[in-house]
C-alpha cells in the first residue's frame, strides 16, 4: 500500500524548519505535497479572496493580480496564493540597503537639532486630505484609539448597545459580509475606491449583501459584541489594504 509512504512523507515536511507547512494540491491529487513558503497562503475552506486580503494586511486587488486570478469569486481550498510579487520584494531589498547605507553616515549635533525641531508630535493626529467625504460609523464613545505597533489595534474600537445602528462611513460598495474571519464576529468590508476600504466588526446583525452599493450614513449593520468581550464596533480604514489611522480621515467630533 502506497498510504503509509505518503503520511511518513507528510510528517517529514511537517518536521522540516524554514516556516513551511504541507498542502495538497488539488490539480495533482493526493499523490504530491505542495510547501507554502513565507511569501505564500494556503486557501482553507470557508476563505474569501478579500477576507485573506484582509487578514494579511494587503490588497485584494494586488492579490488577484499578482495570482492571475479572473474572478476574485473563484478561489479554492488548498490552492496556493503569492502574497508579494517578486518585484515587490526586489524593491524592499533595495529600500532596506538604501536605509542601511544612510544611517552608516553619522548625523552631526547641529543636524540632529534640525530634524528634532521639524519630527511632528507623536500625540497630534494629522488630518489626512482625500477626496472621499468620510463621516462617523457611529457616535459611541472611543473605547480604544489606533495604534501602528506590531499587535497593536488597527482601528477603532467604539462603544455602543446591543441593536445600535451602524452607518456605512462613506459611499461604497459592499466586498464582504460575513463571519469567516477570526476575531472579528460578523463583519463588513466596504470598497469606497481604489485606494480605501472601511471595516465594521463585532455585529449582532448584517443589514447589507455583498456587490451591493451604499451611501454615507446608510445602516450596514447592528452593533454586537460578537468576537469581542463587549458590545461594540471596531472600525478600521485601510489604504491599499494596509490599517491606517481611522481619525486622521473622520471629522472631528
Amino acid at each position: 500500500m502506497r498510504y503509509p509512504a505518503l503520511v511518513a512523507l507528510v510528517l517529514v515536511l511537517t518536521g522540516c524548519g524554514g516556516g513551511y507547512a504541507p498542502v495538497y494540491d488539488q490539480s495533482l491529487g493526493a499523490r504530491a505535497v505542495v510547501s507554502v513558503g513565507r511569501d505564500e497562503y494556503r486557501v482553507q475552506s470557508g476563505d474569501t479572496l478579500i477576507g485573506i486580503a484582509f487578514k494579511l494586511g494587503v490588497d485584494y486587488r494586488e492579490l488577484q493580480r499578482i495570482n492571475n486570478i479572473r474572478d476574485r469569486n473563484l478561489i479554492y481550498a488548498g490552492q496556493v496564493l503569492k502574497t508579494k510579487s517578486s518585484s515587490t520584494s526586489a524593491d524592499r531589498a533595495g529600500t532596506s540597503v538604501k536605509k542601511e547605507s544612510q544611517r552608516s553616515a553619522p548625523i552631526k549635533p547641529e543636524e540632529a537639532k534640525k530634524v528634532a525641531k521639524s519630527a511632528p508630535s507623536k500625540t497630534k493626529v494629522q488630518p489626512v486630505v482625500s477626496n472621499i467625504p468620510w463621516g462617523w460609523p457611529h457616535n459611541g464613545k472611543i473605547l480604544a484609539g489606533y495604534s501602528p505597533a506590531e499587535g497593536g489595534n488597527k482601528g477603532l474600537d467604539i462603544s455602543g448597545r446591543i441593536g445600535d445602528l451602524v452607518l456605512a462611513a462613506a459611499d461604497g460598495q459592499v466586498v464582504y459580509a460575513g463571519s469567516g474571519l477570526l476575531g472579528y464576529g460578523n463583519l463588513v468590508i466596504i470598497s469606497h475606491n481604489q485606494e480605501y476600504l472601511s471595516a465594521y466588526a463585532h455585529n449582532s446583525r448584517i443589514l447589507v449583501r455583498e456587490n451591493q452599493k451604499v451611501q454615507l450614513g446608510e445602516p450596514v449593520a447592528e452593533i454586537g459584541n460578537t468576537g469581542a468581550s463587549v458590545p461594540m464596533l471596531h472600525f478600521e480604514v485601510r489604504r491599499d489594504g494596509r490599517p491606517v489611522d481611522p481619525l486622521r480621515y473622520l471629522p472631528k467630533r
